[in-house]
């Protein structure tokens, strides 16, 4: 059964802002819908982290793993609570310690395939999260592009 796509805007994420914030929700999204999971408890989890305000790199580090677990679990995320908990971390530092923000890494990136491949240099960051982050960020990307040019 192939699932309907999801995106950004149905999950209330206004890319189109530029906001960085926008861009990481969105990533956490791509995140936690990426895993062989059903949509409706991915969506359920996305809403819980924005209801603890768990929507930048700094707040998921600093709520650390026991929190992150206890939210995935709150949204039903169950079957994958313990590896997106750690892969949401190990994603959040190297993300800073990397790039600074999702707004840097899109302005080190070339082209589109450049970007994937940047995204899936994180752990736990595979072909289908990165083509979920894509499918919405590329008309902003390609935006950005022209602007740098």
């Amino acid at each position: 059964m192939q699932q309907k796509k999801i995106y950004a805007h149905e999950l209330g994420i206004d890319l189109s802002s530029q906001q960085e914030t926008e861009y990481f929700k969105w990533f956490l999204a791509s995140l936690l819908f990426g895993k062989p999971i059903q949509q409706e408890v991915a969506k359920r989890a996305y809403l819980e982290f924005v209801e603890e305000g768990l929507t930048t790199p700094d707040a998921i580090l600093h709520a650390g793993w026991d929190k992150l677990v206890e939210v995935l679990d709150r949204g039903h995320y169950v079957r994958y609570d313990f590896s997106t908990a750690t892969k949401l971390l190990d994603v959040s530092k190297a993300l800073k310690e990397k790039y600074g923000s999702l707004t840097n890494l899109l302005k080190q990136s070339q082209s589109i395939d450049e970007l994937s491949s940047r995204l899936q240099e994180f752990k736990g960051v595979g072909p289908k999260t990165a083509e979920i982050f894509l499918r919405d960020m590329i008309p902003i990307f390609q935006s950005t592009m022209h602007k740098n040019e």
